[in-house]
């Protein structure tokens, strides 16, 4: 379980990166681009998988 919140965290800003950029409509070529939608989902994933990265980061400081 040590390892598996910040991996999830890495891979979730990953996702969230390429969604928010599909729904700001940055990164074309899908149904997702454009899409506000997507822009808001992307930035959620975003922010969730910083905090986990962040939150495990601290964690193996103390």
């Amino acid at each position: 379980m040590r390892f598996v919140l910040p991996a999830l965290g890495v891979v979730l800003v990953l996702i969230g990166a390429v969604w928010t950029l599909q729904g700001s409509n940055l990164l074309g070529g899908s149904s997702m681009s454009g899409s506000p939608l997507w822009l808001v989902i992307g930035l959620v994933a975003l922010v969730v998988g910083i905090w986990l990265v962040v939150r495990a980061v601290r964690a193996g400081r103390t």
